[in-house]
């Protein structure tokens, strides 16, 4: 169920809190492990760019998580922002 109030957690939001937070790991060492420019994942960070298909499975191979786990992050935020827009 999408949130009512409040937009949903975004990508870039938890790959911060989940995942480079508690594995002390920078920007810089995740795109290198991703093989992408660090811009690419400072703009993931920093809600700039949304997650491609591409960038769910570099994630979830650097990651050790699912490409669908980042997919479905995206998606919520793209359904929550899209009910937004039409509900005007």
């Amino acid at each position: 169920m999408l949130p009512k109030n409040r937009p949903p957690t975004t990508p870039g939001e938890v790959l911060v809190e989940e995942f480079l937070k508690p594995l002390s790991m920078t920007q810089l060492t995740l795109a290198a492990k991703m093989r992408v420019p660090t811009q690419r994942v400072n703009a993931l960070v920093h809600g700039r760019r949304g997650v491609t298909a591409e960038t769910a499975i570099l994630l979830s191979r650097a990651l050790k998580t699912s490409p669908e786990f980042w997919m479905n992050l995206q998606v919520r935020c793209d359904l929550w922002e899209a009910q937004r827009k039409l509900a005007v």
